[in-house]
């Protein structure tokens, strides 16, 4: 089959549907919070360069299942059961993901996020690669890498400065504070907001904190109705569609110039950069507390470098050699041979 006109159904982690000259493209994990997978990126990737080439598609909406997430970056489960073990495989992984992105923002079509519910990390590099967003009032937008041992650098680190401004992409890269719906709208993270909860059956517009929690768990009347997301999103849609499909193309590209000067002088470096990064202590530690639903213990790395201890290797650097069986690299800090049992000379 021509690699123009193919068109793949058997999708696992996510949903393409076509119909009336819109694309919808959908992450469907919702019990990880849309969370991609490394086959989701393969997925994702595939999908948007199908709506990409097809001339029946004239705009493409992106968005997660349910009520909840939109997406939330990688799996960090998948990141701390297989990258932190194999760190060389992330730079591998870390080129998927570049592909996926890339096929957004090199799509040729213009790209709708459909912000259903939370956008975190790799979900809101996900939806800024998007060329416009609609969000839904219940949801949020944030930044996670500094609080589990990552640097958001595909993405958030290049785009959110020529977004937001300098300032407040500091504040949301360094604090990983959560930012609200029409904050987010005032920003420019986003360019419109639908309100989406309801009190007894009416739409809410500037629900309290309060409401939208109550709203998420089916509290006192409360709910979430994703019907004027919906609506604004489509509205949306119909208006790219009455353009002129070249002139839409090339404003796009023209008006990814500063997107694509950040992406592409800083992706290689922060590709190479994090694979090394996993073999080291904090992201073995963040994705751990993750996983094991703690908090992280940020401060006692800290302490451990202000001591003179390495803060980067667990068990120190791997200094000893075995007295008994010569076995070599290890870590300082061990005061028996792994191999042989031997009590080592440091100790």
């Amino acid at each position: 089959m021509d690699i123009l006109t193919e068109q793949k159904e058997d999708f696992e982690e996510i949903f393409f549907d076509k119909k009336d000259w819109v694309a919808r493209i959908t992450i469907n994990r919702p019990k990880a919070y849309n969370a991609y997978s490394t086959n989701c990126l393969e997925e994702l990737a595939q999908a948007f360069r199908q709506a990409s080439f097809d001339d029946e598609v004239a705009v493409i909406i992106f968005t997660g299942a349910g009520q909840r997430a939109f997406c939330t970056g990688g799996d960090v489960k998948e990141y701390q059961e297989r990258y932190t073990r194999s760190p060389h495989d992330y730079w591998k992984y870390m080129r998927l993901f570049g592909t996926y992105i890339e096929s957004i923002v090199n799509s040729g079509k213009p790209v709708i996020a459909r912000i259903n519910g939370m956008a975190a990390g790799g979900g809101n590099e996900s939806q800024m690669a998007c060329d416009l967003g609609v969000m839904a009032e219940h949801a949020w937008i944030g930044q996670v890498g500094s609080g589990v041992g990552s640097v958001a650098a595909g993405g958030a680190t290049q785009w959110l400065p020529i977004t937001v401004g300098d300032r407040r992409a500091r504040h949301m890269l360094m604090t990983n504070r959560r930012i609200p719906a029409y904050q987010a709208q005032d920003w420019g993270l986003v360019n419109e907001v639908a309100p989406s909860v309801k009190k007894d059956g009416e739409f809410i517009e500037h629900a309290t904190p309060e409401q939208i929690k109550c709203a998420q768990n089916e509290e006192e009347g409360y709910s979430i109705d994703l019907a004027m997301l919906d609506t604004a999103v489509d509205q949306l849609a119909q208006e790219l569609i009455d353009k002129f499909p070249e002139c839409l193309r090339y404003t796009k590209e023209q008006t990814n110039f500063w997107k694509n000067l950040a992406w592409h002088q800083t992706i290689g470096h922060a590709r190479d950069w994090l694979s090394i990064h996993y073999a080291s202590w904090e992201p073995h530690e963040g994705m751990s507390a993750f996983v094991e639903k703690r908090a992280p213990r940020y401060r006692m790395l800290r302490e451990r470098a202000a001591s003179g201890k390495s803060s980067e290797f667990m068990w120190g650097p791997y200094t000893q050699v075995c007295p008994s069986c010569g076995a070599q690299g290890i870590p300082e800090e061990f005061e028996y041979c792994g191999v042989c049992s031997t009590k080592l000379n440091n100790h």
